[in-house]
């Protein structure tokens, strides 16, 4: 069958080249549109229920809210697991279904369930099915955050930070540069501190320093600081808004706004005060006026509502009549006349609905006169009970913003949405507020996929190098290599129909398949290159020539069944990788579809593709011998010159980064195809003679001594399994994701303001170290099911600074360190003898070259009554989806009563 199928290739070879381009270019499109993150997503397939119980407390909120929708929502068709977790006035449900379900399958399931348990919770409780995003669904956190601003440009001005030149809007900058600019709408006074580099000791101010610290203390700029408008010189104005105004800002704009983004599930707030109307009742003057709070209440509902009417026709129109009833409501005109005159058109509203308020009737006092609620309640405007607080690195409270992803997106294509339209919403923001970026996790996907990107690359090349090498002939070899482009644009295609991601585990799956896929390819020309020689010894003893097509086909026929079923059998050998479930399923399942995919496709081409390869190009002349100069000419205008031009000039918006190696790939590879080469035996190879005078006289070594041989491999095995048996195992790599979380615990009781003023003082001191760009902490929960974080729990999202030369840096032992210092100045030009230090050195401290120890981030922090944890923002999420716990590492204790879970913990 394989004889027949490199047969009717051979035969039929411009349809398997045509065939071969139009897989060429769906691998492009599918590259150009496959999703992309950074890791698979490992979390298991969960949705949340989420219930607001106001005012209730927590055994109040577990007994008669958690606990009915636990208990009903394990009768959910495969629900393996079902946590419910209950708090001051929330309650919330989670229900993690078994591997391979269908996420929109289970909500429509668990929503069947609730239309059951409805009817057996308090009336007015409504539970809520949360966004359908997985664990690992916070993508994008953003911050609002109010500082000084050019009054003569509110919108902002925009930054070269290559020149750092200043512009009024991005058309004044030269066209190249407007892809870098920075915008910038805020512009803070300058803020240093100074850190004794020995014990992370702050000063303030560098008077503060005692003198014999000098030596040891380094400024750290926390921002750049500007005393005026950096454009014009104007003096900077201060903004007109609170934490509160940021809040409406971000309910009323920025999250709805951002939730129509492609691929977002939900965009939850964060901080800030949401404004509410109290009505604060005096019992002791409803007494006087003999008056029950129900017809308080109920006079307040009556108060805020519209009526509907009837419609009136007159004079041949009609018109509509309703009551106006919402407080504060306002009509056009008076809108229109607020406006004109400068002033705030919510501010106006609320004071009018306030007065209002104070106005409700609430009956006749028993000498008739009424009873308003001014008369026994103070009415204000006042913030509603928050459960979560943002910070900014160690300035203050802002207001947070947390993008969750939708399940199934591309996370990278998303992200770039969201980075747009948070860029296009600016313009309608208040003067004097900006938007800076807590967490992006394009950087990580960014990093890892340009790291495996590079290592495909450079492997596709060494595998080129060492063909050229052994085979003597650049065509040759670029035929045997062709079966890696081709096979990994095949897996992609695979691939995306199959709706998995490029990630470093299916992109490392594929660097896994390079060296084997390439070896079918490598021993078919090999074969090819033998069968032209013998052709040339037939021609020699006079025999009648063949066309190259049958010794094309004869060669590839001889080997091709062999390493078609050779490759099939390396690919079943991942088989056991897919009967893998839960979390190591999810994790290896990518790198084995893709090795799959690739072993595959190298697999089929090597029988179908590479056969027509040959018969062009394993030749001295690609071009006719007999050809004229003029003709040679143009051929080479039209294969090498014109399509590098096109290259560089047509528009490339997927591949335009890539756009100069692609003028230089086609250069070579066209280059080669064209000139001329000599097909050298294998005997005239200095290579293959090398080895083969190395090899031989081991081989024969290994035949006489065969027993000895056998025996030294098994003692070879046998001592492996002492350092096997001590080796340590762990489910998956650690992955420097490039931002830290740091999570200290603090006590279970602590009031929303305190965790507030603990989280500014951990990040300002986190933000006293040079390796650290910025710090956005969280205290207690943001308004979405995927956050059941209590007041007690803060989370602080550290982004370490890229460049890596702003790190601070040790020495590193070389091997000649020991050297005169003359002797060292040589290597010392092609090694470093400093590095940055590590993230882990950067938590815990390290030694300094006196011995001295430099303490981290971590003993910056060792405040009392927390107990600190670092981690990293995707790990975090994975590990608190699975086991309910923010640590890899946790216990859980249960017990008949709080006590005794109390005393079982302190003795644990």
């Amino acid at each position: 069958m394989i004889d027949k199928i490199i047969d009717s290739c051979v035969r039929n070879r411009v349809l398997v080249l045509l065939m071969t381009a139009v897989i060429g270019l769906g691998g492009l499109w599918a590259a150009a549109n496959i999703r992309i993150d950074a890791i698979p997503d490992l979390s298991d397939v969960q949705v949340v229920i989420r219930t607001e119980y106001t005012g209730q407390a927590p055994q109040i909120v577990e007994d008669q809210v958690t606990y009915p929708l636990t208990t009903a929502m394990l009768a959910v068709p495969y629900a393996k697991v079902v946590r419910g977790y209950s708090m001051f006035g929330t309650s919330f449900v989670y229900i993690i279904f078994e591997d391979g379900t269908d996420l929109y399958w289970a909500r429509s399931r668990v929503l069947e369930q609730l239309n059951f348990v409805s009817a057996k919770l308090p009336a007015g409780v409504s539970p809520q099915l949360g966004p359908d995003a997985t664990g690992v669904g916070w993508i994008y956190e953003y911050a609002l955050v109010t500082g000084p601003y050019c009054p003569d440009h509110p919108n902002g001005l925009w930054q070269d930070p290559e020149d750092e030149k200043w512009y009024a809007s991005p058309e004044d900058a030269d066209e190249d540069a407007r892809g870098r600019l920075v915008h910038h709408r805020v512009f803070e006074k300058a803020s240093k501190v100074w850190v004794n580099q020995m014990t992370n000791q702050r000063f303030d101010s560098y008077e503060d320093i005692p003198p014999k610290f000098y030596d040891r203390v380094a400024e750290i700029e926390l921002t750049k600081g500007y005393d005026a408008c950096p454009l014009d010189g104007s003096p900077l104005a201060a903004p007109n808004v609170d934490l509160s105004d940021l809040r409406g800002i971000q309910d009323w704009y920025l999250r709805y706004e951002l939730t129509a983004v492609d691929g977002v599930s939900e965009v939850a707030s964060l901080g800030g005060f949401v404004k509410q109307y109290q009505v604060i009742v005096d019992p002791v003057k409803l007494l006087a006026y003999k008056l029950p709070i129900g017809k308080v209440r109920a006079a307040i509902a009556r108060s805020n509502i519209d009526t509907g009417g009837r419609i009136i026709e007159t004079s041949e129109t009609e018109y509509m009549v309703r009551g106006l009833g919402y407080l504060g409501a306002m009509t056009a005109e008076e809108i229109t006349a607020v406006g004109d005159a400068g002033g705030s058109v919510e501010n106006f509203r609320s004071k009018r609905a306030l007065e209002e308020l104070r106005q409700v009737s609430l009956g006749a006092s028993e000498d008739g006169s009424p009873i308003y609620l001014s008369n026994v309640a103070e009415v204000r405007l006042g913030p509603e009970i928050r459960r979560g607080i943002a910070e900014w690195s160690g300035q203050g409270e802002v207001v947070a913003g947390i993008v969750i992803m939708r399940f199934g997106e591309n996370a990278r294509t998303t992200i770039d949405r969201v980075r747009d339209k948070l860029e296009a919403l600016q313009v309608g923001l208040p003067p004097g507020v900006g938007v800076v970026v807590g967490y992006d996790r394009s950087d990580l996907i960014d990093r890892a996929v340009e790291t495996l990107t590079h290592t495909l690359m450079e492997e596709m090349l060494v595998v080129t190098l060492i063909c050229i090498l052994f085979l003597l002939h650049a065509r040759s070899a670029l035929v045997a290599v062709f079966v890696l482009p081709t096979g990994v644009l095949l897996s992609l295609i695979v691939m995306h129909l199959m709706g998995l991601n490029a990630n470093i585990m299916s992109l490392g799956g594929i660097a896994l398949a390079i060296g084997v896929m390439v070896d079918s390819s490598i021993v078919m020309v090999e074969n090819a290159h033998k069968h032209f020689e013998l052709e040339t010894e037939r021609l020699a003893r006079g025999e009648p020539p063949r066309s190259r097509v049958d010794v094309v086909a004869e060669a590839a026929k001889e080997v091709g069944p062999s390493l078609f079923f050779s490759l099939l059998i390396i690919t079943v050998s991942f088989i056991p990788v897919f009967v893998l479930g839960e979390q190591s399923g999810r994790l290896f399942k990518p790198l084995a579809y893709t090795k799959t995919f690739a072993m595959a496709s190298a697999a089929i081409l090597a029988v179908t593709v590479i056969p027509v390869l040959m018969v062009y190009f394993i030749t001295e002349h690609v071009l006719p011998v007999a050809m004229t100069l003029r003709k040679r000419l143009m051929v080479i205008a039209g294969t090498i010159v014109g399509p590098a031009v096109l290259l560089a000039l047509v528009p490339l918006p997927t591949f335009g980064a890539w756009r100069l190696w692609l003028v230089l790939g086609w250069l070579v590879i066209s280059t080669t195809i064209v000139l001329p080469q000599r097909i050298l035996p294998e005997e005239r190879n200095p290579l293959s003679r090398l080895l083969e005078r190395i090899y031989d006289p081991a081989f024969r070594f290994a035949m006489r001594h065969q027993w000895g041989i056998l025996i030294a491999a098994v003692l070879a095995v046998l001592l492996t399994l002492v350092p096997l048996s001590q080796l340590g195992s762990e489910f998956m790599p650690p992955l420097e994701e490039g931002d830290l979380l740091y999570m200290p615990t603090t006590d279970p009781g602590i009031s929303v303001a305190k965790s507030g003023e603990l989280l500014q003082q951990t990040d300002k001191l986190i933000m006293g170290f040079p390796e650290v760009q910025s710090v956005l902490g969280k205290a207690g929960r943001a308004e979405t099911a995927t956050d059941p974080a209590p007041p007690s729990m803060l989370e602080s999202t550290i982004t370490l600074n890229r460049d890596k030369s702003k790190w601070r840096t040790i020495p590193v032992e070389r091997f000649y360190s020991g050297w005169p210092g003359w002797a060292q100045w040589l290597p010392s030009l092609v090694f470093d003898d400093t590095r940055p230090i590590t993230v882990d050195e950067l938590i815990y401290g390290y030694d300094s070259t006196d011995g001295s120890r430099i303490k981290g981030l971590n003993d910056a922090v060792q405040l009392p009554g927390i107990t600190n944890s670092w981690t990293m923002p995707i790990k975090t999420r994975i590990d608190m989806l699975s086991t309910g716990i923010k640590t890899p590492v946790g216990i859980k204790v249960m017990g008949p009563d709080l006590e005794t879970l109390a005393k079982l913990t302190n003795e644990i």
